[in-house]
Formats: C-alpha cells, structure tokens, sequence
C-alpha cells in the first residue's frame, strides 16, 4: 500500500467536508429516531383507548417526522458516498470489512423504513388500526437498525476486531462477522447514540410544546404530549448516562489517548483527578471514571508519547517504537511483495517480520511522535459541553416532569422558556459528544490501523474544496428549509377533531351556565 505525496491543505479540506456532512447529518438523525418512538407509543395508546385525540397527536408529531425524515436522508446517502470519493484507500484497504455492514443497512433497513414509512402516512383509514399501529412501530425499528448497522461500521473504526490483513491483496479481510457486527464497544456505542436520539426527541416535543404553553394554545394536547416524552426522555437519560459510563471504560482501555485529550490530562499516574474546568479538579475521580477503581492508573499524553509501565509491570511501548516498528513493517511489506515470485525464502522471511509487527503496520505511516495527540483544546472543552448540558438537561426533566405532576407546568411561564431552550442544548450535546468521539481518535481514520494521511484519495486540493462549499451552501439551504417548513407546521398546530372542539366548547357553556346559576340561586337566597 503505497503512501503518496500528501498536501496538508488536501487532508484539511478532506477532514473538514467530512465533518460538515456528518455534523449536518446527525442534525436529523437523532430527531428521527426519538420521535419514532414518541409518536409510536401515542398511537399505541389510540389503538388502546380508541381516543380519537391521540390519534390526532400521533399525526401531528408524524408530520414533523416526515419533514426531518426526508431532509436526513439525503445528508445520509451523500455521506456514506464520500467513503468513495474522498477516502478511496480507506474504502480499498477495508472495504470488505466496512462496506458489509453498509450493504446490510441499505438493503434491510433502509428498505424496511421505506415500506412501512408509506402505510403509516398514506395508511390511516385504509388499513386496520392494529396494521397501521404495527406499520408505525416498524417504521422506528427500521430507523433503529439503520442505526445499528451504521453504527458496528462507525465502532469497528474505533476498535477494529474480526479480520486479517492479506499481503497478497493489500486489503483486510473479514475473517468473523459476529466479531464485528456484535463487538461490545458496537453494542455501548448504539444504545448511547439511540438513547441520546430518544433524548433529542423527548425535549424537541417537549420544547415545541413549551411554545403551546407559552402561547396559551393547545394546552390540554402539549401536558399530554410532554407527559409521552418525558417518559420516554426518562428512559433515554438514564441509558445515556449508563453506557456513557461504559464508553469511558472502552475509552481508557481501547483509546487512552483520547480519554487523556478529553481530560486534558498531560501526565497520568494513580488516583487520577477529575478536571472540571482548568485549575479545579475533583480528586480519584477521572480513575473511578476509567477504571471504577479510585486508585486506578490512567495513562497522561506524556506517558502515551514517552512509554510507560503500569503498577502491574505491563510495559507499553513509546510512541517512538511504535512508528519504528511500524516502518519496520511497511519495509517487510514491500520487501514480501517486491520477492513472492523470485524469491520465495526472502519473501517468506520479511513475511515473518510483517506478521510481527502488524500490530504497528499504522503507525508506519506517521512522522513524529506528536502526531498520535488530537486538538487537545477542542476535545477537552467539547466534552465539558457534553457533559454541562447533559447534566442541566437531566435538571430541566426532573422540573418538567414535577410541575406537570402538580398541574403547575401551564401556569409557569419562565418554565416554558427553560422547555424551549433544551431543544438547542440537547443538540448541541449531541454534537460535542461526536466530536469528542471522532477527533479525539485523531490521527487514525481507524484506529491503531490506518491514519488518515493513509486513507486519502489523490485529488486537487481545489476539486474537494469547491465541493465542500457546495455541500455547505447545499446543505445549509435544506437546514433551513427543514426549520422553515417545521416551524409552518408547529405554527399550524395539531389538528385536533372538531367533535371533541365542539364537545368541549359544550361543555365549557354548560359549566358556565351552571355556575351562572348557582349563583343567581345563592344570591336569590340570601336576599331571601
């Protein structure tokens, strides 16, 4: 495999195209895979109750699926095509591990979404309510093992397992599929990001119907809409929180040096500190954190770039080594390719000294040291942003959901600022957890295996450059476009049945007039 000459601005442009479509994305993803479930368990109580107005709320919070749906599709396909066209080695030195799941994704899932995306819009009254209810459910399903998929691809980058590298054919091959698509760093991974999308949607219906209640509309259809999503954003929470403990601990023993950027963390040891912002620690908690042990070692950048020994005698080798060992392996690599036919005992030997130093074979393509530390500055302070959101959100839901048990939330109006301003939050923590998650393994496009100056197709700096302003003005006009039309409908509001209106405006004259009479009576009585 072959390093070409590589202009820096080339990988800048790469990276940065990249990471405008993913972060344009994942705008929409989690949106949808929230509401999914959301308005699935508001037509499961229709099919229950036979309530004519959750199936009117149901259709509301579709339509608002349907708008975000259609806009993350496209941001979805053009991502995965940029495999292709920007990341061609990468796409030919794994492709037969990355691209499987890939295939089963838009083969099963995504076709699974297609299919029964049409009966639950275009179905209602067409079909059988517990067809339609079944149709609903299946659509988020297949959102969710759209997910899943997308997500083993994403965490085998993160943690390669389940194949070979081939000399033969310069490609690693899928050796075990169960490996990859099972690995526990994928299953941690998929229920951190689908619980955070249920998070997503918990405080986008929460927040929309905090703008109901600040406008005194729909109030009896937002209470009942929030109690829905904050069940479901209780749930969503608390998973977050459980496997993003989980992903520390993968994080320490998979990707220490990304767990030591995130924490600022320049020497390790025992016992380590907690950084809450600079210059305040909270003391043993980054080792309760990474280890559950408040003694446990973490290693600092310094310790990953220098070499280190933990307290049980494992020694890990320098950086330094590491690239010499891995230069050691591209050389036996070329020697094995350049002697299989003349040669066969040469090229067995070097075949030899390939297969022991595989393990560096990436870092061969390094040139110093200090390209292993990530931007040490955004990881850190992204993480911090994660994690200062996440708590005030967790906040924000406890007083939702306390205010509404004591019928208070409608009257209380800095509370529906407060629900209008989680939306914001909570994508901004979705975001910031991303980065943390995708440059904080920098400078591997995966990781320990292949870095990104080595996964990088060979175009003009200005070919990728006018494309990622394309993307930018083209995705940026979908954004807004999305947002335009979401804001038209909530605008609209949910198309309550006129009967309950009626039944309701009945009501409320009957009340009246009841009262109006009571009260001539206990007027006519005291005059009495």
């Amino acid at each position: 495999m072959e390093l070409f000459s590589i202009d820096p601005a080339l990988l800048d442009w790469s990276r940065a195209q990249f990471a405008l479509t993913a972060c344009y994305h994942w705008l929409f993803v989690p949106l949808t895979l929230g509401l999914s479930v959301i308005m699935a368990t508001m037509e499961t109580i229709y099919y229950v109750k036979k309530d004519e107005f959750w199936k009117r709320a149901a259709q509301f919070w579709m339509k608002l699926f349907g708008i975000n749906f259609a806009i993350g599709v496209a941001t979805g396909i053009i991502l995965e095509f940029e495999f292709g066209t920007n990341w061609s080695n990468y796409s030919w030195f794994v492709g037969d591990i990355f691209g499987a799941p890939l295939a089963i994704e838009g083969i099963v899932a995504f076709f699974m979404e297609a299919t029964f995306i049409a009966v639950m819009f275009f179905g209602w009254n067409k079909v059988s309510r517990g067809f339609h209810l079944s149709s609903t459910w299946l659509t988020g399903i297949g959102a969710t093992l759209s997910a899943w998929w997308i997500l083993v691809a994403n965490s085998w980058m993160q943690h390669p397992v389940g194949m070979e590298f081939n000399p033969d054919t310069v490609r690693n091959e899928m050796m075990d599929f169960f490996a990859v698509a099972f690995s526990p760093v994928a299953v941690v991974k998929f229920f951190h990001s689908v619980l955070s999308g249920w998070m997503t949607g918990a405080f986008f219906v929460i927040g929309v119907c905090g703008w109901y209640l600040l406008r005194k509309r729909n109030v009896e259809f937002a209470l009942k809409s929030i109690k829905v999503a904050a069940a479901v954003g209780v749930i969503g929470t608390v998973g977050v929180m459980a496997t993003g403990d989980a992903s520390g601990i993968d994080a320490a023993r998979l990707q220490p040096m990304k767990l030591a950027a995130a924490e600022g963390l320049e020497n390790g040891g025992n016992g380590a500190p907690f950084s809450v912002v600079p210059g305040i620690e909270v003391p043993k908690v980054l080792s309760i954190l990474a280890t559950h042990d408040p003694e446990g070692y973490v290693p600092g950048i310094n310790d990953l770039l220098y070499g280190y020994t933990t307290p049980d005698g494992v020694h890990h080798p320098s950086a330094e080594e590491k690239i010499k060992n891995g230069k050691m392996a591209l050389a036996a690599f070329k020697t094995y390719r350049d002697n299989r036919e003349k040669d066969p005992a040469a090229a067995a030997a070097a075949r030899k000294v390939l297969d022991d130093n595989i393990a560096y074979f990436g870092y061969g393509y390094l040139d110093s040291p200090k390209d292993l530390v990530p931007p040490v500055g955004l990881v850190y302070w992204s993480f911090r942003v994660m994690v200062g959101l996440g708590s005030a959100l967790v906040l924000l839901l406890v007083l939702v959901i306390w205010f509404n048990y004591k019928k208070r939330l409608q009257d209380i109006t800095w509370m529906h600022w407060l629900c209008i301003l989680g939306v914001p939050a909570v994508y901004l923590a979705g975001q910031a957890g991303w980065i943390v998650a995708e440059v904080g393994r920098q400078p591997w496009a995966i990781q320990d295996l292949l870095p990104l100056n080595a996964a990088i197709s060979s175009l003009s700096v200005g070919q990728v450059a006018t494309t990622c302003l394309v993307f930018l003005v083209l995705f940026t006009i979908l954004l807004v476009a999305e947002i335009r039309i979401m804001l038209k409908a909530i605008q609209k509001g949910p198309e309550l049945d006129d009967n309950a209106h009626v039944a309701n405006h009945v009501a409320a004259k009957v009340n009246a007039s009841g009262a109006e009479t009571s009260s001539a009576s206990a007027e006519t009585t005291e005059k009495a």
